[in-house]
C-alpha cells in the first residue's frame, strides 16, 4: 500500500470561518470575503479582496460548516495536470512522481491527505472527477445549474458546476447534500446500470470489470460521444477565451501552457460554437435515452492510469484524460467517480452517470457499489442490472 504523503503547499490560505463540521475546504477560483480569488494565477496576484461570500461559500456557511482554507489549482481552471508554477503544484499524496489532475487538483490532494473532510471543487471538463480518479478520492459533478454558480470564476459557463471531493461515499452524499438546494438521500434496496462502451487501456477496463464482477451489466453505445468530448472542448474554448482573452493578449503574467491554450481558443468561430451545440442535443438525447429503464450509466473515469510528472511535460500524453468525463459536462447529467485501483496498485476510477436531478440516486449508487468495494462479502449477488 503507498504511503500517504501530505503537502503543505496544498492549501494556499488557511482561513477559520463558520461552524465545527464538516471541516471543508474551497477552491480558489470561489470567492470569500476579505480574500482576493486569485485562480491559482499571478495574473490575479493583486487582485482586490472579496466584498461577499460566492453563494456556495455562504451556504455551506449558513449549514455550520468549517471552512479551513483556501487550495490551489490549475492556473484559471484551464488545465488537467494541475502543475502550476506560481501557486504550485499539489502533490499527489498517494502516488507523488503522479499527476493531482486538474483543474481541481488542491482539492483533491487534501482529501486525499486527510486535510479534510470535504472539499468543494469546480468541473467544466472533468476537472473534480479527473483529480479525484488521479488521487484515488470520490468526486461528484451536479446536474447542471443545481448549485449557484455565483461567485465562482469564470463568471459564466455553459459548462461548469459546483461539486464536492471526499474520501468515502457517505462522505461525498453528506457534502452533495450540504450543497445541493434540491437533494434528498436516497436509500436503495436495488439498482440497475447500463455499462458504456468506450476504449481505455486494458489496465483500466479491467480494474472497471472486477468491480462490476457481481452485476451482469449490459453495454450500450453512446454513438456521439467522441463528438461530444470534441464539442465540449469548442464551448470551453469559447468560454474561456470571452472570460480571459483579455489577458492573453496584455502583458499579464500567464503560465505558457494556459497561455497557448487561451490564444489558440480566441481563434473558435461562431460556426463552431454552433455546430457544437448541435452536438449537445444530440448528445443528451443519446444519454437520456441510455438512462430510461436504468439508475445510472457505468464507464472508466479515465482511460488510462495518471502520466508520471515527468510524462505530463509532453502536453500529447495529457489528450486522453478527460476523453470519458468531458462529454456529461456537454450533457449536464449528473456524473461522479469511485476511486479503483489496477492490478498493479495505479489509480482508476468508476464513473457513474445519472438521470438529470436525480444527484441522490447517483449517490446512493456510490454508496452501494463503494460498499462492495470495501467488502465484497456485503454485495447482493442477485442485483439485477437491465436494459
Amino acid at each position: 500500500m503507498p504511503q500517504i504523503v501530505t503537502d503543505p503547499q496544498t492549501i494556499t490560505r488557511r482561513l477559520a470561518l463558520g461552524g465545527e463540521a464538516p471541516r471543508v475546504l474551497i477552491k480558489e477560483c470561489l470567492g470569500v470575503q476579505g480574500v482576493a480569488t486569485r485562480c491559482g494565477s499571478h495574473a490575479f496576484e493583486d487582485a482586490p479582496v472579496e466584498t461577499a461570500h460566492s453563494a456556495i461559500v455562504a451556504r455551506l456557511l449558513e449549514q455550520g460548516c468549517a471552512i479551513e482554507g483556501t487550495v490551489t489549482m490549475h492556473e484559471l481552471a484551464f488545465g488537467v495536470s494541475g502543475v502550476n508554477a506560481y501557486a504550485g503544484t499539489a502533490l499527489n499524496p498517494t502516488w507523488p512522481d503522479r499527476i493531482p489532475g486538474g483543474s481541481s487538483s488542491g482539492a483533491a490532494a487534501a482529501v486525499a491527505a486527510g486535510l479534510c473532510d470535504f472539499a468543494v471543487g469546480t468541473d467544466t471538463g472533468g476537472s473534480i472527477r479527473q483529480p479525484a480518479c488521479c488521487c484515488g478520492t470520490f468526486g461528484l459533478k451536479p446536474t447542471f445549474g443545481s448549485v449557484d454558480r455565483r461567485g465562482a470564476i469564470p463568471r459564466a459557463s455553459t459548462l461548469d458546476c459546483i461539486g464536492p471531493l471526499a474520501a468515502t461515499a457517505p462522505m461525498l452524499t453528506k457534502a452533495a447534500s450540504l450543497m445541493i438546494p434540491a437533494f434528498e438521500p436516497v436509500v436503495l434496496e436495488d439498482f440497475s446500470l447500463n455499462g458504456v462502451a468506450v476504449a481505455a487501456e486494458p489496465d483500466v477496463l479491467a480494474a472497471v470489470e472486477r468491480a462490476l464482477e457481481p452485476w451482469d451489466v449490459p453495454y450500450v453505445a453512446l454513438p456521439s460521444l467522441e463528438a461530444a468530448f470534441n464539442a465540449g472542448l469548442v464551448l470551453i474554448n469559447a468560454e474561456i477565451a470571452n472570460e480571459f482573452g483579455h489577458l492573453a493578449r496584455s502583458n499579464a503574467t500567464l503560465g505558457a501552457d494556459v497561455k497557448t491554450r487561451i490564444l489558440a481558443a480566441l481563434a473558435v468561430t461562431d460556426a463552431q460554437v454552433d455546430q457544437a451545440e448541435a452536438v449537445r442535443a444530440r448528445f443528451c438525447d443519446e444519454v437520456d435515452a441510455a438512462l430510461a429503464r436504468v439508475d445510472a450509466l457505468v464507464l472508466p473515469t479515465m482511460p488510462c492510469v495518471p502520466p508520471t510528472l515527468d510524462e505530463a511535460r509532453d502536453p500529447q500524453s495529457l489528450i486522453p484524460l478527460t476523453s470519458l468525463v468531458r462529454p456529461f459536462n456537454l450533457s449536464g447529467h449528473p456524473a461522479l467517480t469511485i476511486p479503483l485501483r489496477t492490478a498493479e496498485g495505479l489509480a482508476a476510477g468508476l464513473q457513474l452517470v445519472g438521470r438529470k436531478g436525480e444527484d441522490a440516486r447517483l449517490c446512493a449508487v456510490a454508496e452501494r457499489l463503494a460498499r462492495h468495494l470495501a467488502d465484497p462479502a456485503l454485495s447482493d449477488r442477485q442485483t439485477e442490472c437491465t436494459r
